[in-house]
């Protein structure tokens, strides 16, 4: 929509292609795709299918770069041989990271917010039923929603029962990847449309949500998840001019040290544009990976960061000339 939105008064074709499309809608996509008369397609991993096939491809956009494998990347490189490919992240993997900072991959920067956005506060702690409930009392009180993620299929009817026993007065849907689609789709299109008041759902809400009025987030054992990954789902509230709220809450009374770096980093990035340092901070945790291999975070420390880091430049420097 916003793309549509943007390109109106340009004379170019925009198309979608998602598994949520009917078979029919998909087939003349494709073929147009073939035809060459589509000038832009936007579009899910289903891309990256077999039977899609370009006519005259030239251009790549890949937004939310850390969600694709090495694999899928190469497939679309592959498309042609030479093509522009512009990769879009607010927390680039380690390895795509360590890359542009190595100088392989070009990098550029956008700090600065949209106008009248505002810090999200964020929480950590074990599990409380008090203040979890304090935080969707007050969000539900200012007529706002809430994201309550429960990443356990088996049981997130179990959670979602809990939370209409306490909080009675509110609306409260269910969203997750193993759904019927259609189920899915009118699950998100009610809670776009303020039909519902908490929903109970997995990571599917990781990417693409944009909803000014849900700026309460609570995550359940956010331990388990990696601090990019944490970060992409903060960054679901806060989408508008009002005050956001992130509870993060774990079981462990005591965490790993892994854990808890990743989760005091989440916490003291905290403001506007803290995607980059946030990177940096999965780097340092996770290392870098293989450059030309399929691991996208890995062990440089192995060897040290500093000779890691010159041997890789000999070799860039070598290329280069």
């Amino acid at each position: 929509m916003n793309f549509t939105t943007r390109m109106k008064n340009l004379p170019v074709k925009i198309e979608k292609l998602s598994r949520f499309y009917n078979k029919k809608k998909q087939a003349d996509v494709l073929l147009e795709l073939k035809a060459g008369t589509v000038d832009f397609v936007i579009g899910t991993h289903r891309l990256l299918s077999a039977d899609v096939v370009f006519k005259n491809l030239d251009l790549i956009i890949i937004d939310e770069e850390q969600r694709f494998g090495v694999k899928q990347k190469e497939k679309f490189k592959s498309l042609r041989e030479r093509i522009n490919v512009l990769t879009l992240s607010a927390t680039p993997i380690p390895r795509t990271l360590f890359m542009a900072l190595s100088g392989i991959r070009d990098i550029s920067e956008i700090n600065t917010p949209p106008v009248g956005r505002k810090n999200i506060e964020t929480k950590i702690c074990k599990n409380d039923s008090e203040i979890e409930s304090e935080y969707i009392g007050r969000e539900l009180l200012r007529k706002g929603q809430i994201y309550y993620l429960h990443n356990q299929v088996q049981t997130i009817e179990a959670k979602a029962s809990q939370l209409i026993k306490l909080h009675p007065d509110a609306k409260i849907g269910i969203a997750h990847g193993q759904m019927d689609e259609r189920r899915l789709a009118k699950t998100m299109n009610d809670f776009a449309s303020d039909k519902i008041d908490i929903l109970v759902c997995s990571t599917i809400i990781e990417n693409g949500l944009d909803l000014a009025n849900v700026n309460t987030l609570i995550v359940e054992e956010a331990d388990r998840f990696g601090l990019a990954q944490l970060y992409q789902i903060r960054g679901r509230i806060g989408r508008s001019a009002r005050q956001a709220h992130c509870l993060l809450l774990h079981k462990e009374s005591k965490l790993s040290a892994d854990a808890y770096k990743r989760l005091n980093a989440l916490a003291e990035n905290s403001f506007l544009g803290a995607g980059f340092n946030i990177a940096l901070s999965d780097l340092e945790i996770r290392g870098g990976g293989n450059i030309l291999g399929k691991e996208q975070h890995g062990t440089m420390e192995a060897i040290g960061l500093v000779l890691y880091t010159k041997l890789l430049k000999q070799a860039v420097d070598k290329l280069k000339k």
